[in-house]
C-alpha cells in the first residue's frame, strides 16, 4: 500500500476526532453527562474532576471507522484489479478488517451502555462485573469464530523463538487474553491523557508491524486508531475537558487486542501491551496481598499506595504529565524492542 494512503487515513482520523470534540463536548455538557468521581478509585484531588463530560471515546470511534473505510476505498480504487485466488484473498482480508472494526465497536457499545448507566444513576455503578464479563465473552467468541471462518486458522502460540500448536485450546485461551487485556486498557484510563497516549504509541508500533507483515488492511485500522487517539488528546490532556469513559477505553482495549492477535506474534503482543499488563497486574497483586495479610495478621497491608499503579506514582508526587510521559516512553522503548525482535526473527 502506498504510504500516502496510510498517512491520509491517520490525518483524517485525527481531524475528525479533534473537530468532533468541538461538537460533542458542548452536547455532553448540555445533557449533563458528567463523570461521577469516587475518591476510593483515585486520589482525593480527583474530586475536582467531578462532572467532566464522559463518553468522549465516541470521537475516536467514529474517526477510526470513517478514516479506515475511506482509506480502504482509496486503496482499492488505486490498486491493480485482481482475479481468481488473489481476488478471494483480498476479499477475505477486507472482511477480516471489517470484523476487527465491528469487534472493537461492539466493545465500545458495551462501554457506552456502562457509561450511560453511570451518568443516569449519578454514581460509579454501571453494568455489574458479571454482566460485563458475559458480554465480553460472547463478543470475543463470536469474533474468533468469524476470523477462523475467514481463513485465520493458525492455532500456534508464538513466544519469539519458540512456538507450539495447542489446537482448539487456542480459542478459550485467547478469550482469556481478550478479557484480561481489554480490562487492563480500561484500568489504564485513570489520569488525563494516559490511556490515549499509550494506545497511540501502541497503534503506531502496530502500524509498523503490519507494514512489515504486508498486511495493508490492518495498517489502515491501526493508523486510524492512532490518529483518532491524537485528535482526542487535544481534549483529554491535563486538565481534561472530556474523558473517554468506558466507551472509549473498551474500544481501545479491543483494538489493542485485535491488532495483537491478528499478528499471531504473542510475545510481541505482551511487549507492546506491557504497560496495560502491569497496570492490571498491580491491582491483582494489591488485592491478593491485602487479603493474605488480613488473614495472617488481622489487618490488610498494601504494597502500593494505590492501584492501578499510575495512582501509586501520583500519590508519590508525580504529576499527571510526568506519568503520561514516563509510561508512554516506557511503552515506546519496550515496543521498539518487540519490533526489533520481529525483524531479528525474520533475518534468521
Amino acid at each position: 500500500m502506498p504510504f500516502w494512503i496510510e498517512l491520509i487515513a491517520g490525518l483524517l482520523s485525527f481531524v475528525i476526532a479533534a473537530i468532533g470534540g468541538k461538537i460533542l463536548i458542548p452536547f455532553l455538557h448540555k445533557l449533563k453527562f458528567g463523570q461521577p468521581i469516587k475518591v476510593e478509585f483515585g486520589p482525593k484531588w480527583h474530586e475536582g474532576k467531578q462532572g467532566t463530560p464522559t463518553m468522549g471515546g465516541i470521537m475516536f470511534i467514529f474517526s477510526t471507522v470513517i478514516a479506515a473505510a475511506a482509506g480502504y476505498a482509496v486503496y482499492r480504487m488505486t490498486a491493480v484489479t485482481t482475479l481468481g485466488e488473489e481476488s478471494v484473498a483480498a476479499s477475505n482480508a477486507a472482511l477480516r478488517l471489517l470484523s476487527c472494526i465491528i469487534f472493537c465497536v461492539l466493545f465500545g457499545v458495551m462501554g457506552f451502555i456502562d457509561d450511560y448507566t453511570k451518568v443516569a444513576r449519578k454514581n460509579n455503578d454501571g453494568l455489574s462485573p458479571m454482566q460485563k464479563i458475559v458480554i465480553q465473552i460472547f463478543i470475543s467468541i463470536a469474533w474468533l469464530l468469524v476470523m477462523r471462518y475467514l481463513g485465520d486458522t493458525n492455532t500456534k502460540i508464538d513466544l519469539g523463538f519458540v512456538n507450539f500448536d495447542i489446537g482448539l485450546f487456542y480459542y478459550p485461551l485467547m478469550v482469556l487474553v481478550i478479557l484480561y487485556l481489554t480490562n487492563a486498557v480500561n484500568l489504564t484510563d485513570g489520569i488525563d491523557g494516559l490511556c490515549g497516549t499509550v494506545t497511540m504509541v501502541n497503534m503506531l508500533l502496530y502500524t509498523i508491524i503490519f507494514v512489515l507483515l504486508a498486511n495493508a488492511e490492518m495498517t489502515l485500522f491501526t493508523i486510524s486508531v492512532a490518529g483518532g487517539c491524537l485528535g482526542f488528546l487535544m481534549w483529554n490532556f491535563h486538565p481534561a475537558k472530556c474523558f473517554m469513559g468506558d466507551t472509549g477505553s473498551m474500544f481501545l482495549g479491543a483494538a489493542v487486542t485485535a491488532a495483537g492477535l491478528v499478528t499471531h506474534q504473542h510475545l510481541i503482543l505482551v511487549l507492546l501491551a506491557l504497560v496495560y499488563i502491569i497496570e492490571a497486574l498491580s491491582v491483582v497483586v494489591q488485592v491478593f496481598y491485602f487479603k493474605y495479610t488480613k488473614k495472617k495478621y488481622g489487618e490488610g497491608r498494601r504494597i502500593f499506595k494505590m492501584t492501578p499503579i499510575h495512582h501509586h506514582f501520583e500519590m508519590s508526587g508525580f504529576g499527571e504529565y510526568k506519568i503520561v510521559i514516563t509510561f508512554s516512553l516506557f511503552s515506546l522503548i519496550v515496543g521498539i524492542g518487540g519490533v526489533l525482535l520481529m525483524l531479528f526473527k525474520a533475518e534468521i
